[in-house]
């Protein structure tokens, strides 16, 4: 037996106890980073005219026009959050979301990268990486993506 077994031992039982908890950190993961952006576009549409004189004065969407850009950015956080927190379509909802997180950042430059906002920056760039975690490795079982794909191909 090779002094390394028993540490490799451990290391396995180790990672098979933490791969129990990998569902419930996805899930975690996903109310939170969808709740963030929920509450921004709840914002959005409940203040409308502000939205839009936001988006018309203060925020620099390239291509799209003020209004278009409003319409889409709340409707972009509004909805991809629901699907995320559903598991329902998860990786293309997260991939949505961190296009509409990175289109803020590009938007909002100015702001964002000035300094004394490295905060706010960093933010995104969590929100960013845990999109991104979720759009690779998917929902995980407590989703309704993992539901589907039991109901589609069931264990014989």
């Amino acid at each position: 037996m090779s002094p390394t077994t028993p540490l490799l031992l451990l290391h396995s039982r180790l990672a098979c106890g933490l791969d129990h908890l990998q569902s419930v950190l996805l899930l975690a993961t996903r109310v939170w980073v969808s709740w963030q952006f929920l509450k921004s576009g709840w914002l959005k549409l409940t203040t409308w005219d502000v939205t839009l004189e936001l988006f018309r004065s203060e925020y620099a969407v390239p291509v799209l026009s003020p209004g278009l850009a409003a319409v889409l950015g709340t409707f972009g956080e509004l909805l991809f959050p629901a699907l995320l927190i559903a598991g329902f379509l998860s990786r293309a909802a997260a991939l949505g979301l961190f296009a509409v997180n990175a289109l803020a950042v590009v938007s909002y430059w100015h702001v964002i990268g000035a300094d004394g906002y490295e905060a706010a920056l960093a933010q995104h760039v969590l929100w960013g990486f845990m999109l991104a975690v979720i759009a690779v490795c998917g929902a995980g079982n407590l989703s309704q993506d993992a539901l589907l794909a039991r109901k589609k191909h069931p264990a014989a």
